[in-house]
């Protein structure tokens, strides 16, 4: 990720002391930008267009009851991330236990899914439909497999696929499952198949919290006991009691641009207009509102790559039910058709402290719409009732049962992975090459479907880059399964990114030389065995050791030559330690030498392809548990 020319720079220098940074949005990854900054003694200012910090990792205080927009799971193989979440949190960093589960046709199923109950919910017939659908889908795979449907029906079989993938994946994107990018679900399951799933399911078990442990096994989670807004709060206000600034209802409506860099952004604050300048820019805001604000305006090109961006909104309808306990789940995913509500989150249950009122509960109904759509421009009275309605639907509380509520939009929640993303980013990214001085950093700031570690990190780089590195942000989370595997000692540490060990990938010894050292790595050590080569080879190598064994046996002479080699001729028919036997003996050798060489390296090759298949398996298991997570 890093060059070679990159020099260590962990303290500011004369040079970056005079450096002002300018970052847009105030979320996990513009937050992270300003803490690390004022670690390193440099000043920033952080505009955040709405009234309160966090971002979608925002907390909301409704009459005492708190409540996520989503559910935030505290849980990361970033080091770093886990250290400044620690040393944020402290002693307010809880450690929960986790327990989610699929509400389908009135039946619940644990999630991840354990074997006897998925067989009971769904039915041994229909179990056997599943598998038949599977081996089908070994058999005769979708081609082209470049959208989403093709992509899951491929590894899980058409009858999986409709009844647990398709209802609740268009639910929470808006847009037909054949619309939706296959890159998508290969960054987010990394090509699973069912029978990994029932191998998975079969394993319920394992240790937690455990060095070795994968992570999606995990069975608990840290969380900080007044919702992850308290984190974001507390950054806030560390970084405005160091020399910085977090500046709320600050609307960015001009980002100006001149010579090469952007020089200074217009922010509407509170209705007033001002104009900030500074030397770097970070910006976590949606890249198609980035592309819009500049000033002058970028080529029609990279406007219309930006229009081409689309997002999927988010509001939560939070209820408040006159009982104890409604369930025990910190949250439930809903693939029930009848309702349009996409998860449930029990609040209670994921902190005590969510809850001012023990013998209440705290629910947030969780909607997936676009922003202008039916849901979006709905009454909150509407909402509510709505709510309301669906949650008595499932049989998980009555309406009689509900004291209040209230609800909670939020715009752009999570980027959208169609077939014309990747064009239009790559058109963008071309484009802002030409603004050193401007990063992008987290979710919507790189249309990047990340978790909030991952967010972080790219604002942790931003902030390297800043004080003289040279990274690609847009490597984070590229494969980072892939990457975490691969063994300590295959890498070269920069001395620069030594405090980020075990978080990104290290610099591999071939990257730092300008190729692409992974692949190189791979090549070397599992590439497949030229079966001809190496046939020839020892086969070359064993006739020509024959033969000379044979001519030197012959110049020494004596009155018996080679009484020992002489046995030869009882596998090497006419063979003599003589002129013709060793060629003879050559040509015998050489075929032996030929067809020995052949089988070991068929054999070698078979035996190493199985080995990497079961490997590339044991770490795309690792992505199963959590893929509804993520969808």
């Amino acid at each position: 990720m890093e060059s070679e020319s990159t020099s260590q720079n962990n303290n500011p220098s004369s040079n970056n002391s005079g450096k002002k940074v300018v970052i847009i949005g105030a979320g996990p990854a513009g937050l992270t930008a300003a803490y690390e900054l004022s670690k390193e003694g440099l000043r920033s200012v952080v505009l955040e267009k709405d009234s309160i910090v966090g971002g979608i990792s925002r907390t909301v205080n409704y009459k005492g009851y708190r409540f996520d927009i989503g559910g935030h799971r505290f849980f990361t193989k970033v080091r770093v991330v886990e250290d400044m979440w620690e040393e944020v949190m402290g002693d307010d960093f809880l450690e929960r236990k986790r327990l989610s589960r699929i509400y389908y046709k009135n039946t619940f199923f644990y999630y991840p899914f354990r074997l006897p109950n998925a067989l009971w919910g769904l039915g041994i017939g229909n179990s056997i439909m599943i598998l038949l659908s599977y081996i089908k889908s070994q058999l005769f795979p979708l081609k082209p497999e470049d959208t989403f449907d093709k992509w899951v029906s491929n590894r899980f079989g058409n009858r999986l696929y409709e009844l647990f993938f398709k209802t609740y994946t268009e639910k929470v994107w808006g847009i037909p499952c054949e619309e939706i990018s296959a890159e998508w679900a290969a960054q987010r399951i990394k090509g699973l198949s069912l029978l990994e799933a029932l191998k998975n399911a079969l394993i319920q078990d394992r240790p937690s919290n455990k060095e070795g442990v994968i992570k999606t096994l995990i069975d608990s989670f840290h969380y900080p006991k007044m919702g992850p807004g308290m984190m974001w709060e507390k950054v806030s206000d560390t970084v405005s009691s160091e020399n910085s600034e977090v500046i709320l209802n600050a609307d960015v409506e001009i980002i100006r641009t001149g010579s090469g860099k952007v020089d200074k952004i217009g922010v509407n604050v509170n209705g007033k207009i001002q104009e900030i300048e500074g030397s770097e820019f970070i910006s976590s805001m949606p890249i198609r509102e980035l592309i819009q604000k500049f000033e002058p305006k970028p080529p029609e090109e990279v406007c219309y790559a930006a229009d081409m961006l689309k997002y999927r909104d988010f509001l939560t309808v939070s209820l408040i039910i006159n009982r104890k306990d409604v369930f025990p789940d910190n949250w439930i995913y809903i693939h029930d058709p009848r309702v349009k509500m996409g998860r449930i989150q029990n609040f209670k249950n994921w902190s005590p402290d969510m809850v001012p009122d023990q013998e209440k509960t705290c629910l947030g109904l969780e909607y997936f719409c676009f922003e202008g759509d039916g849901l979006w421009t709905m009454s909150d009275r509407d909402l509510i009732e709505l709510a309301k309605k669906e949650i008595e639907i499932m049989g998980l509380a009555k309406t009689d049962e509900i004291d209040d509520g209230s609800v909670v939009r939020m715009p752009k929640a999570y980027p959208v992975y169609d077939s014309t993303y990747l064009e239009a980013i790559r058109i963008i990214r071309e484009y802002l090459a030409q603004f050193p001085n401007l990063q992008l950093v987290g979710r919507n700031g790189m249309h990047k479907y990340n978790n909030q570690d991952h967010s972080m990190l790219t604002a942790m780089l931003a902030v390297k880059n800043i004080l003289g590195g040279n990274y690609d942000l847009w490597k984070v989370n590229a494969d980072q399964e892939y990457h975490e595997e691969l063994r300590k000692d295959t890498y070269i540490e920069p001395k620069e990114f030594k405090e980020l060990s075990e978080t990104q990938p290290q610099v591999p010894i071939a990257v730092a030389r300008g190729t692409n050292g992974v692949e190189q790595t791979i090549i070397r050590v599992f590439a497949s065995i030229d079966k001809l080569a190496l046939a020839l080879s020892v086969g070359a190598v064993s006739g020509g050791a024959i033969f000379i064994a044979t001519m030197l046996l012959i110049l020494k002479g004596g009155s018996v030559v080679g009484p020992n080699l002489s046995l030869l001729n009882q596998y090497f028919i006419g063979y003599s330690v003589s002129v013709e036997g060793a060629f003879i003996g050559l040509g015998y050798s050489f075929l032996w030498g030929f067809i020995f060489g052949w089988l070991f390296a068929y054999l070698r090759n078979l035996f190493t392809g199985f080995y990497v298949y079961r490997v590339k398996k044991s770490a795309e298991l690792s992505s199963f548990r959590d893929f509804i997570d993520y969808i």
